[in-house]
């Protein structure tokens, strides 16, 4: 992994979105850290769009409608959580640089939120940044068992139907290996990098405009758990 350091000054936005471009990304040292660094992984994890693991235990739970999914209903809350210390992490690496770009990039609408609700408490949800066909996943939170895994399966069946063509997750995890997430040279994936980006028609809210084929009974408005199960066990 090479990085360097930026110290003090605000994230641009434009060379934010420049960096993502030709495979770079910043971090932080901590949450309280003054500075960034920008990261360009040796070998970077990326999820197969139509090599996502629907396991039975994951369908179930979707197809139970344990949680109500929604997409941009509360970002900030999302980055902040993904920010905040979890049992298995004592810190994490988005400082104030970093949430205020994020932040930014959601308002001009080059990033976004997939949450999880129990009722009206936000229990888990993911977000990231989106240029052309290309979604860059950031980070995910649970406070319930499964609900990253199925704000992570909504974004999978999101960008399936919104014409993406490539997830990254920067770096491979348990958890993401379990869901299918492999990982690849740099350089192969510059080569998916390239084209994703300038795939010009990816809509990330496509998947809101799907006529409801599935029973009545289906939860309306907001995309339910059996509509991500069922599009996601479809082939393409």
């Amino acid at each position: 992994m090479s990085s360097r350091q930026q110290r003090g000054a605000a994230l641009d936005p434009e060379l934010l979105l420049r960096a993502y471009s030709i495979g770079i990304f910043p971090m932080a040292e901590s949450r309280d850290a003054e500075d960034v660094f920008w990261v360009e992984p040796r070998e970077r994890a990326i999820l197969p769009l139509e090599g996502f693991h629907l396991s039975r235990s994951l369908a179930k739970t979707l197809k139970q409608e344990r949680f109500a999914h929604s997409v941009d209903r509360a970002f900030d809350a999302v980055i902040d959580a993904c920010a905040e210390p979890a049992p298995d992490r004592a810190d994490t690496w988005i400082n104030r640089q970093i949430r205020e770009a994020y932040t930014f990039l959601h308002r001009i609408g080059h990033a976004h939120s997939v949450e999880c609700w129990e009722g009206d408490a936000l229990v888990g949800g993911l977000y990231g940044v989106r240029i052309g066909g290309a979604f860059f996943g950031e980070s995910m939170f649970s406070r319930r068992t499964d609900a990253s895994k199925t704000a992570l399966a909504h974004l999978v069946a999101r960008l399936r139907v919104g014409g993406f063509r490539l997830l990254d997750c920067q770096f491979m995890t348990g958890h993401l290996a379990s869901l299918g997430a492999v990982e690849i040279k740099r350089e192969a994936y510059l080569q998916l990098l390239g084209g994703a980006t300038g795939v010009s028609d990816a809509d990330f809210g496509a998947l809101d405009a799907l006529p409801d084929d599935l029973p009545t009974t289906i939860v309306r408005g907001p995309v339910s758990g059996k509509r991500i199960a069922q599009l996601l066990t479809q082939t393409s």
